[in-house]
C-alpha cells in the first residue's frame, strides 16, 4: 500500500513537471528560440506556447525592443595626423531572432566592436576641422557601413549618434592659439579696411573741395573779366564821347576844365584825410589851376560850358 502510494505521487510529480516543461509563457517584447535535440526548431512569440517536454528546450531569450548600445570612447587619428577622442551610442533592434542567435556569437559585443572599428575608419578619412564640424556626415557614413554588416546578423541599426568628439589637450591649446591669431588677423583687416575707407573719403573730400574752389575761382575770374570788359567798353565809349567833344568848338577848353575840377576834388579829399597833417604843393600849382578855371569861365561866357 505504501509503495503504491509512493508510485502514484511519483507519477503525479512527473506529470506536473512534464506539463510545466511543455508550457511556456513568453513575456511581451521577447522572442524565445526553441531547439529540439540541439537543432533550431522554432521561435516563440509573446503569450502561451506549447513545446514537447524533454525534447524541446529554450536556447535563447531575445528582446525585440530597441536596444541601446554604448560605443566607448577611443582615440582616433585623423587624416592630418591629429588625435581626437570620440564616443557614440547606437540603437539596435532584433529583426530576425534566428540570425541574431546563430549568425554571430554575441550580437551585443559584435555591434559595439563593429561601431568602434567603423568609427575609426570613418574619422581616419577626414581632417581634424572636418571631423569636428561634420557629425551628420560621420553619422550617415556609419549607418551605411554598419547596416550592411548587421543585416547578416538579423539586426536593424535604427540610429547612431556621436556623443562627444574632442581633440587632445595639446591640440586644443594649438587650436585656441590659432583661433586667437585668426581673430587678431580679422581685427587688423577690419581696422585696415576702415582706415582705407577713411582715406578714400578724405581724398574724395579734398578732391571735391579743390573742384569747388577751382570752379569758384573760375567764376570769379569770369566775373572780373566781364567787369573789366564792361569797364573797358565804358571807358572806350567815354573816350569816344570825349574825343567827339574835343573835336567840336571849345572842346579842348572843356577838357582842361574837367581836369582842373578833378584835381581840385583830389586835393580836397587829401586835405580831409585823418592821416594828412602837412601837404606840400608846387608853386606852379595855383597858376595852373587858375589858368584852367579861367579857361572854363571863358568857355562859359562864350557858351562852351557853364560854370557850376
Amino acid at each position: 500500500m505504501g509503495s503504491g502510494l509512493t508510485a502514484i505521487i511519483f507519477i503525479l510529480a512527473a506529470v506536473i513537471v512534464t506539463l510545466y516543461k511543455g508550457v511556456r509563457i513568453v513575456p511581451q517584447g521577447q522572442q524565445w528560440i526553441v531547439e529540439r535535440l540541439g537543432k533550431y526548431r522554432t521561435t516563440l512569440g509573446a503569450g502561451l506556447n506549447i513545446v514537447i517536454p524533454y525534447l524541446d528546450k529554450i536556447a535563447y531569450k531575445l528582446s525585440n525592443k530597441d536596444q541601446l548600445f554604448s560605443i566607448p570612447s577611443q582615440d582616433v587619428i585623423t587624416k592630418d595626423n591629429a588625435v581626437v577622442s570620440v564616443n557614440a551610442i547606437c540603437f539596435v533592434k532584433v529583426a530576425d531572432p534566428q540570425k541574431a542567435a546563430y549568425g554571430v556569437e554575441n550580437y551585443q559585443i559584435a555591434t559595439v566592436s563593429l561601431g568602434m572599428t567603423s568609427l575609426r575608419a570613418t574619422i581616419g578619412k577626414m581632417e581634424l576641422d572636418e571631423s569636428l564640424s561634420s557629425r551628420d556626415v560621420i553619422k550617415a557614413e556609419l549607418l551605411s557601413v554598419m547596416s550592411d554588416q548587421m543585416t547578416d546578423w538579423g539586426l536593424i541599426l535604427r540610429s547612431i549618434e556621436i556623443q562627444d568628439i574632442a581633440p587632445s589637450q595639446s591640440m586644443q591649446t594649438a587650436m585656441e592659439q590659432q583661433a586667437a591669431a585668426e581673430r587678431e588677423r580679422k581685427a587688423i583687416e577690419t581696422r585696415a579696411a576702415g582706415n582705407k575707407q577713411a582715406a578714400i573719403l578724405e581724398a574724395e573730400g579734398i578732391k571735391q573741395s579743390t573742384i569747388l574752389k577751382a570752379e569758384a575761382e573760375q567764376e570769379a575770374a569770369l566775373r572780373q573779366a566781364a567787369a573789366a570788359i564792361s569797364l573797358a567798353e565804358g571807358t572806350q565809349k567815354a573816350n569816344q564821347l570825349l574825343s567827339a567833344s574835343i573835336n567840336e568848338n571849345g572842346g579842348q577848353a572843356a577838357l582842361n576844365f574837367q581836369l582842373a575840377t578833378r584835381y581840385v576834388d583830389a586835393l580836397a579829399a587829401i586835405s580831409t584825410s585823418d592821416n594828412a597833417k602837412v601837404i606840400a604843393m608846387p608853386a606852379e600849382l595855383a597858376q595852373s589851376v587858375g589858368g584852367l578855371l579861367n579857361a572854363g569861365v571863358v568857355l562859359g561866357a562864350t557858351g562852351g560850358i557853364k560854370q557850376q
